[in-house]
């Protein structure tokens, strides 16, 4: 994630930003989502927001209610870090057989266990 200036905690809220499918999410919801349940939201957004990637907007209907969204700079940016982690991946793998790339994909799952 250096390459793209990001942390793992920032990547992992533009990926729940862009499930989201456009609509907003509020901070609450957003942390539920997140692997580091432990991470700053808050500042998270904040450098994500300074840097173009989502937007903050205070709801209509609550103004004490902040909803995220995720901008097509975000988008862009992901679209690019995720063709980046396919050719990773394919070149981490390419000397595994067939057989072998099942062995470790039933391997991870048991570890994810």
């Amino acid at each position: 994630m250096k390459t793209y200036d990001l942390t793992v905690q920032q990547y992992n809220i533009l990926r729940i930003l862009r499930g989201q499918d456009g609509l907003p999410i509020n901070l609450y919801v957003l942390q539920e989502h997140m692997i580091h349940k432990m991470s700053n939201t808050t500042r998270l957004v904040e450098k994500l927001r300074k840097k173009g990637l989502l937007e903050r907007k205070t709801c209509e209907e609550n103004r004490r209610k902040i909803e995220i969204f995720i901008t097509d700079r975000g988008l862009g940016l992901l679209a690019g870090i995720d063709q980046a982690l396919v050719d990773y991946e394919k070149g981490l793998t390419s000397n595994l057989t067939e057989e072998e790339l099942i062995q470790l994909i039933e391997l991870l799952k048991k570890v994810k266990q």
